[in-house]
């Protein structure tokens, strides 16, 4: 892919609206390739007309993150897993 993208920290605001913690320390697993590493590196695409997150490993898809007036749709398909650190 040629078309610029932002790191996975793009996430935190728009995370941050849905979420009472800080996903982009969270580790993800991507479906695709196995690879493993935090939001925060995701390749993240957009802002318009939603964000779309690819493994920097293998490019494919792994989150969407829409917002519409009054509500939000997150889409995870392309995550095994997400390990979320918690304060303790």
């Amino acid at each position: 892919m040629t078309a610029e993208y932002l790191d996975g920290n793009a996430l935190a605001g728009p995370l941050g609206e849905l979420f009472a913690v800080d996903l982009t320390a969270a580790t993800g697993r991507c479906v695709h390739c196995g690879r493993t590493g935090p939001v925060g590196e995701m390749r993240v695409y957009g802002p318009d007309p939603g964000m779309v997150a690819r493994c920097p490993g293998c490019e494919e898809v792994l989150m969407r993150l829409v917002r519409g007036p009054g509500a939000a749709w997150l889409d995870l398909r392309g995550v095994v897993s997400l390990r979320v650190p918690l304060p303790e």
